[in-house]
């Protein structure tokens, strides 16, 4: 993978990799990060501080703090729940300028900058991507969009006749999605499945990120425009492919789906007498484990267009987003780990490149995350 170790090609999978969605604008640096001007001021533009290129919307962060604390599988695998700060330089290029490997600051958990030896930098920058590896399998890919299209599904087959017009809308968008979990529960996230195999988690821990995950779990979360704003990502500079394209399919998926209802639904009361419908939605929060986050009933026509686009939008475009291309940046396991075999560093100027290899997965984990991540890659004949 050419310019994996380079720090532009780091940033620029935080935009365009396959978990796109965890960087959001820094507002203001947490407590729990004591990233000074002093520390960066040499990657920043020359006679700006810190401050001004916060309130000038150059400064992103990423904050795996749903790691903090999650078991392991073993004594022999390491997990860690990084932060990491970005800065937006004069290329439009994203930076990372600061790495912290826990969520509490202190003496053995000190804050790697790029001045420092190349080698406690770029084992930095490997213990971040292997927490996005972590949080990408297990929270952006299963739990969004396999487990709650899942939830849809089975909401639909339960609640509308196969007659009903959005039954007919929705099937082409989640018909596989049960059968592919059922294989995924059987193979992957069971005990002793690959994700056990192939990271630091076992069931216990994978659990437990999945729990942690859907205690703040919205509706809202799951609407594709409002998570970009909510995170701050609007930047028309930035090279966010994702963003920008994910838009344009957002509301071309919108706008087909307003035509759809448009047809069968003549006014809002339309929608509020549909049995089926209000069967539907509810069914759906029950599936969320009865949040409060999630609609109870639909009141307007423009609120099922918003929800119908959203079921469609994480089966089909959002799902192809974060899964199809894991053999490309996981394909090259130095670029992000599976594991880390050995301990995070609690001091600068302690790792060699021995000490990177020896953190590395091995060759048996390596091959296994190959097989895995080129299977989940493949693009069936009949998917949408």
């Amino acid at each position: 993978m050419q310019d994996w170790s380079e720090d532009y090609m780091f940033g620029y999978q935080f935009l365009n990799g396959c978990n796109p969605v965890m960087i959001k604008k820094c507002t203001e640096i947490p407590d729990k990060f004591p990233v000074t001007h002093e520390m960066v001021k040499d990657f920043l533009k020359k006679g700006v501080t810190l401050q001004e290129e916060i309130t000038a919307g150059n400064i992103y962060i990423v904050d795996y703090e749903i790691l903090e604390a999650v078991p392991t599988s073993s004594d022999l695998v390491f997990l860690t729940a990084p932060l990491c700060l970005l800065y937006k330089n004069r290329l439009d290029q994203i930076m990372p300028i600061a790495i912290q490997l826990s969520q509490t600051p202190g003496e053995k958990s000190p804050i790697f900058l790029p001045s420092d030896n190349e080698y406690d930098w770029m084992l930095a920058k490997m213990w971040v991507k292997s927490a996005d590896f972590i949080v990408h399998q297990l929270v952006t890919h299963l739990l969004k969009t396999h487990l709650i299209s899942e939830v849809f599904e089975m909401a639909m087959y339960r609640q509308l006749s196969k007659v009903h017009p959005v039954y007919k809308l929705l099937k082409p968008h989640v018909r596989f999605t049960m059968a592919i979990n059922e294989v995924a529960r059987g193979n992957l996230i069971n005990e002793n499945g690959v994700i056990s195999e192939i990271s630091s988690l076992n069931t216990n821990g994978t659990n437990e990120v999945i729990k942690r995950a859907m205690e703040t779990l919205t509706y809202e979360s799951l609407c594709f425009p409002e998570t970009i704003k909510d995170r701050g990502m609007e930047d028309v500079l930035l090279k966010y492919y994702y963003r920008d394209d994910g838009m344009r399919i957002w509301e071309e998926i919108h706008s087909f789906v307003s035509a759809v209802v448009e047809i069968y639904y003549d006014s809002d009361e339309a929608v509020q007498e549909d049995v089926e419908i209000q069967g539907f939605v509810e069914d759906c929060r029950s599936g969320m484990n009865k949040s409060q986050k999630f609609p109870e009933s639909l009141k307007t026509r423009e609120e099922l267009v918003k929800y119908l686009t959203v079921v469609i939008f994480n089966a089909s475009a959002q799902h192809a987003a974060v899964n199809f291309g894991q053999f490309d940046w996981y394909g090259w396991v130095p670029n992000s780990p599976s594991t880390m075999r050995k301990p995070p560093p609690e001091q600068k100027g302690t790792v060699d490149m021995d000490y990177i290899m020896e953190s590395l997965p091995d060759r048996k984990c390596s091959r296994k995350v190959l097989e895995t991540t080129w299977t989940l890659s493949r693009f069936q004949m009949k998917e949408v």
